[in-house]
């Protein structure tokens, strides 16, 4: 089945005419064939992930499965450690693809899948001393996710872990229990890794963290959650191709420019929607991919994020009546597996008995299409984006959708979308308060 994303420009016509896209379209091809060339564009020394889906290592690939298969036979928990890049994507993965209440779930419930958690992820000594009490009966591993093996919270969290498991099983049969996900050559946890005889994965030289998802970073604990990582890429592979279409037809630089002309007409703010709660941490990454893309020289949108219809009932007011300063993008899947049909109730106490018979997601697509005319008639341009019923090939489209479009965005806006110095302040200043030698 096809994973195609289609953009609907319905509720963007008060705010934007034909010209204004046709007139950026151009420069919105020659960002996507500076990216493509390689050698062109800033940041161009970070442009493998572009190719990826089509020409990924194979070989680490069935070495991912392998090693995912004999920790899903030897774990009940798959503690994944690293922050920002290095485990957002694999949240929004395992989020929007596993049971809604799959931490609850026994493992066999679960298909055999361990539950995956998280730690590194900040610098918070409860968080990560209730991790210890939480793993004290459990039989768990650790994947830690660090190119250089000295960010700070990872690192951190990495050592109380490591230390836990060689107390358990001394530090030689400690070594199954632990997956380095690092640099191919060089940096502390590759070093380490090779020290104690870890089994390394290598983050690849030419593809940043935010980017990463596709790479070993993501995939080996999504084949350990039991995601079909296969899929995951075909569908990254189909968005790969249908990015070479020709701009009436491509939905992704359809994206980038209709984004770029509302931000040129003040629309500073974009808040990413969605109406069903799977897609929470696939909006957690977007923020990080879009905010640490484009987020420099004084420039770029501010990416948000909203869940419906839950934050119509908090920020609604806000979005319908307040400062004429964001719009929408709304994440729409097509089709629902589920079905909860509304049944009729005798004296019909909460005046409901109108919608028996009808299916509850019949009643959140309306809620949809109602909350878009609303906020188009209060001045909220939304793009709405169609996508088919959510699975791996579905999201592994969507991640690359969204990189690809990131790319080109931070392009248009005339910023290197592959660094981020403004993230090494707060590190500057916290390691000379921490006294770190030579800061």
């Amino acid at each position: 089945m096809a994973a195609r994303i289609q953009l609907d420009s319905t509720h963007l016509k008060p705010f934007l005419n034909d010209d204004e896209l046709t007139m950026l379209a151009p420069l919105a091809e020659l960002a996507d064939k500076q990216l493509l060339q390689g050698h062109e564009g800033a940041g161009s020394d970070y442009h493998g992930w572009i190719t990826l889906p089509r020409d990924y290592d194979k070989e680490e690939f069935a070495r991912i499965q392998s090693t995912a298969q004999r920790l899903r036979e030897a774990i009940d928990v798959l503690v994944v450690i690293g922050i920002g890049g290095s485990y957002l994507g694999t949240r929004a993965a395992i989020h929007a693809l596993s049971d809604s209440f799959g931490d609850s779930l026994t493992k066999a419930q679960r298909g055999g899948a361990p539950l995956i958690v998280y730690a590194g992820t900040q610098i918070s000594t409860r968080y990560h001393a209730q991790l210890l009490k939480f793993l004290e009966d459990k039989r768990f591993a650790v994947n830690v996710i660090s190119k250089s093996g000295t960010t700070t919270e990872p690192a951190l969290a990495f050592r109380l872990l490591r230390k836990e498991l060689e107390r358990r099983h001394g530090a030689e049969d400690a070594k199954p229990f632990i997956v380095a996900t690092t640099d191919g050559q060089r940096g502390k946890l590759f070093e380490l890794a090779n020290e104690k005889g870890y089994e390394k994965f290598v983050v690849p030289d030419d593809v940043g963290g935010r980017y990463s998802v596709i790479t070993a970073v993501g995939l080996l604990p999504l084949a350990v959650s039991g995601i079909d990582i296969a899929e995951l890429m075909a569908g990254a592979e189909e968005a790969r191709q249908h990015a070479d279409a020709p701009f009436g037809q491509n939905a992704i630089l359809q994206y980038a420019c209709t984004r770029h002309a509302l931000y040129q007409k003040g629309k500073v703010i974009e808040l990413l929607v969605n109406f069903d709660p799977r897609f929470q941490y696939v909006a957690e990454w977007w923020k990080q991919l879009f905010g640490e893309s484009e987020g420099k020289d004084h420039k770029a949108l501010y990416p948000a994020s909203a869940q419906f219809t839950t934050d119509l009932h908090s920020l609604g007011q806000y979005i319908q009546d307040g400062r004429r300063h964001l719009f929408e993008t709304v994440l729409l899947e097509t089709g629902s597996a589920e079905e909860i049909t509304v049944e009729t109730v005798e004296g019909d106490p909460d005046g409901l008995n109108y919608l028996a018979g009808k299916n509850m997601a019949f009643v959140n697509e309306k809620a949809a299409e109602g909350t878009l005319a609303a906020h188009e008639d209060g001045g909220i341009p939304s793009i709405i984006l169609n996508m088919p019923p959510l699975n791996a090939k579905t999201l592994g489209y969507l991640f690359y959708f969204f990189m690809r479009a990131c790319g080109v965005s931070a392009y248009l806006l005339g910023v290197n979308p592959f660094d981020q110095p403004g993230v090494e302040a707060y590190k500057s200043n916290m390691f000379r308060l921490l006294g770190k030698p030579g800061a």
